[in-house]
């Protein structure tokens, strides 16, 4: 380029006579070369710099990806999807693609730094387990959360393939999880539950952590449930030891030695958990794998993991209670359902004020129960109608 442009200069001093269309092609050859010149130095130099730039000054933003068995592929959001700081630390798009081994490796990570920087006001995690896909008290709920956001999450696990239909406005709405198929009774529903459990930690302003199913109601207010659990010094994980056939005759000695039969416990499935522990449960290695390949029907992993674990590890941590509500007073392998000739002022009562006391932070108190089961969707009506002036939302 430069030859050409010297040899033009030559052509342009010399003392010669030039013809009017000679001028005009000069003129034509050096226009040419300046536009050659100019997107030369428009793309080229840019291409160049934008290159190095991206190396020495990345974005402030940052695609995650998988490694090792991910193939590389984006986790934590759907693929293509910058996540920034807000979106890291409160996770609202919760559909990826981590394996259950990724999500409980990354959910269990904890910053070493005691102090969080950004504004952090503890947070309850309401994890629904709907095996049938629906949530049909799901606008009970709704008027439940009504006014309090920024206080609670909500993390839905349902049938692959299933979507929650719910508003858009719904505390409910794209806060389901990736699943897997469950059937009652095997070590896939304990599967799920430690699922909810990954998914929420991802939250770090989660801070309690609560198990229900489709089936469940709220028997006190928001506010209520909201202080009664981010105050508690204790988780609230059922745990007892019975003689029987339906505690002590489900235990296997192939558990032996590292879980023995004293070791062995009950309980309800419907947990509450503080953070630390909902850690510590998704970082044990050692038990679970017993349970998975020991405890099998008519040994139930849901009722008997969680009991035996805290139990043995974290006694001190836990209430040994639950605050789910469950009528077993008229017997059989499940309890009592309520349907909507149950619903009355005097049922929910009953269930909010226990006759027998608890302990709540080492002090006996009467409010025992924060949530209730098992309810039918036609309940829903009579609930709704009673909500605002008995249940107080």
């Amino acid at each position: 380029m430069k030859a050409t442009l010297d040899d033009v200069k030559v052509v342009l001093t010399r003392k010669e006579s030039f013809t009017c269309l000679s001028k005009v092609v000069v003129f034509l050859v050096i226009f040419a070369l300046g536009v050659v010149a100019g997107l030369w130095a428009a793309t080229g130099p840019r291409q160049y710099y934008s290159s190095y730039t991206s190396i020495l000054l990345p974005s402030t933003t940052t695609v995650y990806r998988g490694g090792g068995g991910g193939g590389g592929r984006s986790v934590g959001c759907r693929p293509g999807v910058e996540v920034g700081f807000a979106e890291f630390v409160a996770p609202t798009r919760l559909m990826h693609d981590m394996s259950d081994e990724q999500l409980f490796w990354r959910a269990t990570m904890a910053p070493a730094s005691g102090a969080f920087p950004f504004e952090r006001v503890p947070k309850v995690a309401f994890m629904f387990l709907a095996g049938r896909g629906v949530l049909p008290l799901a606008p009970l709920w709704e008027r439940f959360f009504r006014g309090h956001e920024g206080l609670f999450s909500v993390y839905v696990h349902a049938p692959p393939g299933m979507v929650i239909n719910v508003s858009n406005d719904s505390p409910f709405y794209r806060r389901q999880i990736p699943s897997q198929e469950t059937s009652w009774g095997s070590v896939t529903l304990m599967d799920a539950e430690k699922r909810l459990l990954a998914n929420a930690l991802l939250d770090f302003s989660n801070e309690r952590f609560v198990l229900l199913s489709e089936s469940c109601i709220p028997v006190q207010s928001f506010p209520t449930v909201y202080g009664y659990l981010t105050g508690s010094r204790h988780s609230f994980v059922e745990i007892y030891y019975n003689q029987n056939k339906q505690c002590r005759g489900r235990y296997s000695r192939r558990m032996a030695p590292d879980i023995t039969l004293p070791q062995w416990r009950k309980g309800s499935q419907w947990f509450e958990l503080s953070r630390d522990l909902a850690v510590r449960v998704l970082t044990d290695t050692k038990y679970y794998p017993l349970f998975r390949h020991h405890c099998l029907p008519s040994c139930y992993p849901d009722e008997h993991y969680l009991p035996t674990l805290l139990n043995m590890l974290h006694s001190e941590r836990n209430s040994n209670r639950t605050v789910t509500y469950v009528d077993w007073s008229r017997g059989g392998a499940h309890p009592a359902t309520y349907g909507a000739a149950d619903v009355t002022p005097d049922l929910i009562q009953r269930i909010r004020t226990s006759q027998n006391p608890c302990t709540y932070n080492s002090r006996p108190t009467s409010t025992c129960f924060l949530f209730a089961r098992k309810f039918s969707p036609d309940a829903l009506e009579p609930l709704l109608n009673i909500s605002s002036t008995v249940i107080l939302y």
